[in-house]
């Protein structure tokens, strides 16, 4: 047995952040978008690579489209169950191949696909009104969806009122909602994705578990805070594996532990996007060695307890 293998043995992981790896669900704008940046980077460091090459790459590696490849690289990572993000683009990027309609059908053929292995979080803007809520509910009473996915960057907030029937109906199951926090592809607004818009509902809808996605490494200190005093308010890792340097040292992430908040702390990897299993294996790696801050009651938690909690939770299961 390997020194990985010592340390994970006998610990379940759940990745509570994730989405499939296919360009149905993902509008080429936000590629485009994401493209931009890379190819920035990539001149400025002397490497010339054209935007379109870049989208090349991402068309390749966004092909998994019922889940498999994500399934096999779950397996060797030794991770059990694995929430899947489906956001909702339509009014800011509508340029997706398929309908949010359709988006709902083919997560639930995925779900069926892979029995045990995903877990499902749905995205309504809540512009669709009436239309977008039922589609919502026919998600987790027909489909067997656990949970709401909000995407502030299309062009509103946590506290928008439209989505007051959305938290409603959440609420009144126990049902999670998953918020992204802080920047995401240029061809969005990073406005609205700010920790405090999640203030006022997780204080008005307090049966509702709400996640702040990316809350570990976007806005940290205002998600710490929320995850201290609001005693339904969580914040996922995804995005932290970029803060540990090759020799294991991540001053933010060790802030975080050091927060006595492990209790609310989620594990994500963000896959596909963060789809280097090296790099996700840094990240659990960090847990398990981070001893001072995390014990092995709280690794335990960050790595499963906490999401499995959230799941179980819920009190509509069909």
């Amino acid at each position: 047995m390997n020194d990985e293998s010592e340390r994970t043995s006998g610990l379940t992981i759940i990745d509570g952040h994730s989405h499939i790896a296919s360009t149905h669900f993902t509008p080429m704008s936000f590629l485009e978008g994401v493209a931009d940046n890379i190819e920035v980077r990539l001149r400025a460091s002397g490497f010339p690579v054209s935007k379109t090459r870049i989208i090349d790459q991402f068309q390749r590696e966004l092909c998994d489209h019922q889940g498999d490849a994500q399934i096999a690289a779950m397996d060797r990572a030794g991770i059990s169950r694995s929430v899947l993000l489906l956001p909702d683009f339509s009014f800011a990027l509508p340029d997706t191949e398929l309908s949010i309609d359709e988006m709902f059908q083919e997560h639930q053929a995925i779900l069926q696909r892979h029995p045990g292995r995903f877990e499902v979080f749905a995205g309504v803007d809540p512009r669709w009104g009436k239309d977008g809520l039922d589609l919502f509910i026919r998600g987790i009473e027909e489909y067997g969806f656990k949970g709401l996915k909000l995407y502030p960057p299309c062009g509103y907030q946590a506290n928008d009122p439209a989505l007051a029937p959305f938290y409603e109906y959440c609420n009144a199951y126990r049902l999670p909602v998953l918020l992204h926090i802080g920047p995401t592809s240029p061809a969005l607004s990073f406005a609205q994705a700010q920790a405090i818009w999640v203030d006022e509902p997780a204080h008005r809808y307090r049966d509702t578990p709400f996640i702040l996605a990316h809350g570990a490494v976007n806005d940290q200190a205002q998600c710490i805070q929320l995850c201290k005093y609001r005693p339904n308010v969580y914040l996922d890792l995804s995005g932290a594996q970029h803060s540990i340097d090759p020799r294991g040292n991540a001053p933010s992430l060790a802030t975080l532990f050091e927060s006595e908040i492990s209790h609310k702390i989620i594990f994500g990897t963000d896959w596909p996007i963060n789809n280097h299993e090296a790099i996700n294996k840094r990240l659990h790696s960090f847990i398990l060695d981070h001893g001072e801050a995390v014990s092995s009651h709280d690794a335990g938690l960050i790595l499963s307890g906490n999401m499995r909690r959230l799941l179980n939770g819920a009190s509509r299961n069909p």
